[in-house]
């Protein structure tokens, strides 16, 4: 048998976005700095403000400003990121190398040609999500798209996975998280699915300390594990 025999089972793809299906770093590290600026705060450099990504807007924006801001000021420059970020977020952003290949391969249907239903899982405010993943010509792959505002608790909390499972009439072992950080992994652990993690995206140095059940260097590699 070609693949990962142990994720033979797998009818459902669960994908985090930044890091994973899009490379939107410099939008994001433009707009945290438009932000920064704003509150008259000189811009930060963009590798660190790249460490900052993953949590959701709001911790974004905390941590661009740091310890010391009070909640009054980190309500004011969020809203004005999400703004700025709003006319600006497909200025520089794109898919990763692979990713539509493998989009392409896995919405053919690895499983006696049926296809796999596919979603997307992120902590990015939900309607720029479905902007970015529209405006990029991706929307046909995804059934369901949810945000970091679209429940209660962001990942790695796992309703947005059970939700999802609902969704999908799908049991935990049918179904497989894709992410590029430890907050994707720890999400799959936390829901029970299985993992997967990316090598290129922006919190991938971490998932040596929360290895993935398969690691991946290119998305298009993934259709051939679920064969």
């Amino acid at each position: 048998m070609s693949g990962n025999h142990k994720l033979a089972g797998v009818r459902a793809l669960i994908f985090d976005l930044d890091g994973t299906l899009i490379d939107s770093k410099l939008d994001l590290a433009v707009s945290v700095n438009a932000a920064r600026g704003h509150m008259g705060l000189p811009p930060l450099d963009h590798e660190e403000i790249f460490g900052y990504v993953g949590q959701g807007a709001p911790m974004l924006i905390r941590r661009s400003l740091g310890n010391h801001a009070t909640d009054q000021k980190v309500e004011v420059a969020l809203k004005y990121f999400l703004d700025y970020y709003r006319e600006h977020m497909l200025d520089n952003t794109v898919t990763y190398p692979g990713v539509r290949e493998g989009l392409a391969a896995l919405a053919q249907g690895s499983h006696n040609g049926s296809p796999l239903q596919m979603a997307v899982l992120t902590n990015k405010p939900v309607r720029f999500s479905k902007m970015i993943i529209e405006g990029l010509g991706l929307a046909g792959y995804f059934q369901y798209v949810y945000g970091g505002n679209s429940f209660e608790r962001k990942k790695p909390d796992p309703v947005g996975v059970e939700t999802l499972l609902r969704d999908f009439g799908r049991a935990p072992g049918e179904a497989l998280m894709v992410g590029d950080s430890e907050i994707d992994i720890l999400t799959a652990r936390n829901s029970g699915i299985w993992a997967c993690g990316v090598t290129y995206g922006l919190g991938s140095h971490r998932l040596a300390e929360y290895p993935p059940d398969l690691l991946l260097d290119n998305l298009a590699d993934l259709p051939a594990h679920l064969a």
